[in-house]
């Protein structure tokens, strides 16, 4: 196998890799868009909405966020956002406020929705650690790969919504592939 990087910032990772097999680079995509943990918002509870929108459409929308996602966190881990924003404005995801310094909103100029003057919107979102297999809001981000002519030779491209950079989405989904490895071998013994 040979590996060879051409772009390596943050938020992209570009790299060619050649000596494996269709297979195995569609499986590492799969794992890149699947499986690597990444925390959303999972439930809204409202306690106020005098806007003109929703419930469901403003919960889509905070749902869709992207929240930086360290590691050391499990699928127990809860993380609280609360929003409390009221009118003439336009709310952003900045107005997020979580219950943990480390697990924040990754982009915080999104527009969420826009208040008039008196319309109220308070409410509290709970983040959760999950995958791209239960939920597309929680894909850490745009993968994709080419082939040349005689698939040979493929060309990744990784780029990250925000909640990690690039390469640790990688790096994330090749700790994934291991320890599956490992898994298998050691029941296969």
């Amino acid at each position: 196998m040979k590996v060879n990087f051409i772009e390596n910032t943050p938020s992209a990772v570009r790299f060619r890799i050649s000596g494996v097999g269709n297979t195995f680079v569609n499986s590492l995509r799969r794992v890149m868009t699947n499986s690597v943990p990444t925390f959303a918002i999972d439930s809204i509870t409202f306690y106020e909405n005098t806007s003109s929108m929703f419930d469901e459409y403003i919960a889509h929308r905070i749902g869709l966020v992207p929240i930086a996602t360290p590691e050391g966190y499990d699928e127990k881990d809860e993380i609280v956002f609360h929003l409390d924003a009221e009118g003439p404005k336009t709310v952003y995801s900045k107005e997020l406020e979580g219950t943990d310094k480390k697990v924040k909103i990754a982009n915080e100029n999104i527009p969420l929705i826009k208040l008039a003057e008196g319309q109220r919107l308070k409410v509290d979102g709970k983040a959760i650690l999950s995958t791209g297999m239960k939920s597309s809001k929680f894909q850490p981000g745009l993968i994709s790969f080419t082939a040349n002519d005689d698939n040979t030779e493929f060309e990744f491209y990784i780029e990250t919504f925000g909640q990690m950079t690039a390469k640790e989405i990688l790096n994330r989904a090749l700790d994934i592939i291991d320890k599956g490895l490992k898994a298998t071998h050691k029941e296969l013994k």
